[in-house]
């Protein structure tokens, strides 16, 4: 390593990488966590993994990290809980802050503030106990979507085809968020933008169009099946690809996210208009995730994109 690789990694001091957690996505935040330490580590970077979901805050204070990256993925990780926390510990973070990431976990709050910024967005209703099934399934349409709005990683998602079965997948999604999501179901391709940055600085990486068997992109197709298909960059026309980096970035400026994130969009088949999903705060860093995959379209190295994120870590909240 030369002099000035090994002074810029001395730069960065000595860094937490936060990952596992106690949500339900942590196996995968382990992995991305494991990479990311090995990554900056190969910088020359003093990087330490620390799991939140088995340390404590007091024991995060006393290793003194002079910043950290987060990896952690869903509840108590992406949601802005953690990043309250390490506003309040004075300790440098990459990703959104509270707010953003507050915004940013809950899919219903994210579709409220993208319809009234102008960015399209499936059409939607917010289910309890009390709701209209039948009506729901008259105003959306069939098929739809039945999500958790505070989960990630497709983790209790339902297709509902029918009307019967949509007291069964409310239950699934019930049984893991106090709201439930019903959203229209798009026909067409799916793909995903990684943004990275922060405001007017913000760019959208190359686009990824996701195929996965039988247009099932569920947590097993995501993480740990190679059976899906990734094509980087996307296979679109120059404008449309524009477009669809165009609202991805101003869908992130939105909810006020910066350093990294990744927008998901679906291109509606019969018309080719693209409508945004959600916004990932604190994505996948696995193998087989996304971000990296962009980043390397651009010919940016696994190691160089963490060392970036890592560089824009900083406290949101002025003093």
């Amino acid at each position: 390593m030369n002099q000035a690789i090994a002074t810029e990694a001395k730069a960065y001091g000595k860094v937490g990488v936060l990952f596992g957690g106690r949500s339900a996505e942590r196996e995968v935040s382990i992995m991305s966590g494991t990479g990311v330490a090995k990554a900056l580590q190969s910088k020359g970077i003093a990087a330490h993994l620390f799991d939140t979901g088995e340390r404590s805050l007091a024991e995060l204070a006393a290793e003194k990290f002079d910043r950290v990256f987060i990896a952690l993925h869903g509840r108590f990780g992406e949601d802005g809980s953690l990043q309250g926390a390490l506003e309040l510990l004075g300790i440098p973070y990459t990703g959104s802050g509270v707010m953003a990431s507050a915004v940013g976990m809950d899919k219903i709050t994210t579709k409220i503030v993208w319809l009234a910024a102008g960015l399209p967005t499936p059409r939607y209703a917010v289910l309890n106990a009390q709701s209209d099934l039948a009506g729901v399934c008259a105003d959306l349409g069939l098929p739809l979507i039945v999500k958790p709005p505070h989960e990630g990683s497709t983790i209790g998602i339902t297709k509902v085809s029918e009307a019967g079965a949509l007291k069964a997948a409310y239950d699934v999604a019930a049984a893991l968020d106090d709201a439930v999501l019903a959203e229209e179901f798009i026909t067409g391709r799916e793909f995903t933008v990684a943004v990275l940055g922060a405001g007017a600085a913000a760019r959208a990486l190359p686009v990824v169009e996701i195929v996965a068997p039988q247009g099932n992109y569920d947590y097993q197709n995501k993480y740990f099946s190679d059976d899906t298909q990734y094509y980087c960059p996307a296979q679109l026309p120059a404008e449309l690809t524009a477009e669809m980096q165009r609202i991805a970035v101003e869908a992130y400026r939105a909810l006020g996210c910066e350093g990294w994130g990744r927008v998901d969009v679906l291109l509606r088949e019969r018309d080719q208009k693209p409508y945004l999903l959600e916004v990932n705060t604190s994505p996948g860093m696995t193998g087989h995730s996304l971000v990296p995959m962009a980043a390397r379209a651009l010919g940016i190295s696994y190691e160089d994109l963490c060392v970036e994120i890592l560089a824009s870590a900083r406290l949101k909240m002025k003093a």
